[in-house]
């Protein structure tokens, strides 16, 4: 029996994305909820930036406020990284799969690749309507806005989608480290929401190390102020995708040894 070669593997995975229903539903609600708290974030600036103090004022951000669409959009590119992995162990095609292409590594690295593209093109798109919807929105209430022309405008919306592609990659590790749907994505919650909200409950030591945890130092490189925290936010955000990293080269070697 023949196998399937890497490109043809790439492929199906790209035809089993895009004919999964939820796939479209996934992406449908990550520009209608991304977009519409841009919106709400935006039309909110006049009143913030009216009852800001003058520290507040020469920290103001207008690319980091309209990026913050980035929030909740991890998360939904998140579940779009853990359903390329989990709809095939929950309706038992990853067997199938399997049987066309019995080199494991093949078959995830293809589901990686694919998530990677799809989430950094979404997020792009994502990130810089969200720029170029927000902008007008504060210029219009008489607030301080940007253009991609500005100093960092552009690199800091072009990180946004290369910071929601990794977040992606960390759920597709989740997803074949778990195999399950629900407890990828609460493993995800997890990661993303809740050790940084508890951050300021650990030693000192430790949230020196949180620096680099996803949605902290990563997110940094979102904005355009420099912020003492984060001097070096890119570095933070490569950190952030060595941990990432691990955790695949993680799930590929369970993903290997491990019976469907």
């Amino acid at each position: 029996m023949r196998t399937a070669g890497f490109p043809r593997a790439l492929h199906a995975e790209w035809i089993k994305l895009r004919s999964l229903h939820s796939t479209w539903y996934t992406l449908a609600c990550l520009f209608v909820v991304g977009l519409g708290i841009t919106i709400l974030s935006s039309n909110a600036a006049g009143d913030a930036w009216a009852t800001a103090t003058q520290a507040e004022r020469q920290a103001w951000d207008p690319t980091g406020r309209s990026s913050m669409t980035y929030i909740v959009a991890q998360l939904i590119v998140g579940v779009l990284g853990i359903l390329v992995v989990t709809s095939e162990f929950a309706t038992g095609l990853m067997r199938t799969t399997l049987t066309a292409t019995p080199r494991r590594p093949r078959v995830l690295a293809a589901k990686v690749v694919t998530a990677a593209v799809v989430a950094v093109v979404a997020g792009e798109v994502l990130m810089f309507a969200a720029f170029l919807i927000g902008q007008p929105l504060m210029a219009r209430q008489g607030v301080p806005s940007a253009e991609l022309g500005d100093p960092g405008v552009l690199a800091a919306v072009s990180a946004g989608g290369l910071y929601l592609a990794a977040i992606a990659l960390l759920a597709v590790g989740l997803g074949a480290l778990l195999r399950a749907t629900a407890g990828a994505l609460a493993t995800l919650v997890g990661i993303v929401f809740l050790v940084p909200a508890l951050a300021g409950l650990f030693p000192s030591w430790l949230r020196g190390v949180l620096h680099y945890w996803p949605t902290i130092g990563g997110s940094a490189v979102l904005g355009t102020v420099p912020d003492p925290e984060f001097p070096h936010p890119w570095l933070n955000l490569g950190g952030m995708c060595l941990g990432i990293a691990a955790v695949l080269v993680a799930a590929f070697v369970v993903f290997r040894r491990r019976d469907v």
